[in-house]
């Protein structure tokens, strides 16, 4: 039996066990045809992920995290414990892990409309996200991250939010996912430093990329440029207009406070 245990002070004699939620591996095999590549539908930065279906006929999402990833174990059970206790219909849902010899997996629900940039920086498929969708979309990270940062029982700051980590279902309802990297917070605690900088170029907050120093703020910043992203279909980092050096970010700063 696995027991993961929250470090924050208030919630220190709590302990949450995962027993009802480990897959064994033979049985990920099958569901993904031993991680065939016609099952493959990505590539994060820690892995391959699948689609998969359960014995019982449930579709599934399956993360593999490779054994050179960076992210180890305990990255790996940071994740498996926030998202079993954290429920929110602008999340990711949590069905279960795999944690076997040198394998770390994790058991999503099926989203059916893929990722976010799927469709927003494909010229073919934007045309499916009309204003009303945009607006859905960005409301529905809005609720998710309010959820991360004030209304669950830990503070949550995800620290790589980002257009490929917003996954939408089938009626295009926005789900972050991707806690890997996400720091906990007890409630009243506001702000921390790493020196492990994680997260993506373009999406980070200053003091953060520069400094270590994350926060609400931080997330908040990440929000704000995917809110750009969101409006424009353009990404940051490959925003290039004639006549103008920098991202889509600097472009509407200096469109605004010329």
């Amino acid at each position: 039996m696995t027991y993961l245990v929250c470090l924050c002070d208030e919630d220190k004699d709590e302990i949450v066990t995962e027993q009802s939620l480990q897959i064994d591996f033979k049985t990920i095999e099958a569901a993904t045809r031993n991680f065939h590549e016609d099952n493959k539908v990505g590539e994060g930065g820690f892995g391959g992920v699948y689609e998969g279906v359960l014995p019982n006929g449930r579709k599934i999402v399956v993360k593999r995290l490779s054994k050179g990833s960076g992210q180890g174990a305990q990255e790996f059970k940071n994740e498996v414990m926030l998202l079993a206790k954290l429920q929110h219909r602008n999340l990711v849902r949590l069905l279960g892990f795999c944690l076997e010899a040198e394998e770390k997996i994790l058991i999503y629900e099926y989203v059916p409309n893929k990722s976010l940039d799927y469709f927003l920086f494909d010229p073919t498929k934007q045309g499916q996200l009309d204003w009303t969708t945009r607006c859905k979309i960005i409301g529905g990270i809005a609720r998710g991250m309010l959820y991360l940062h004030e209304d669950s029982r830990l503070r949550i700051i995800h620290r790589d939010l980002k257009a490929s980590n917003i996954l939408l279902d089938e009626e295009m309802n926005a789900k972050i996912s991707d806690f890997g990297m996400a720091g906990i917070f007890c409630v009243n605690q506001t702000q921390a430093r790493t020196n492990r900088i994680a997260g993506t170029f373009g999406y980070m907050s200053p003091e953060y990329a520069m400094h270590g120093k994350f926060s609400m703020q931080s997330d908040v910043f990440s929000f704000g440029v995917l809110v750009l992203e969101i409006i424009s279909g353009k990404r940051n980092n490959e925003f290039c207009p004639v006549g103008f050096s920098g991202d889509l970010l600097c472009y509407v700063r200096k469109s605004i406070m010329p």
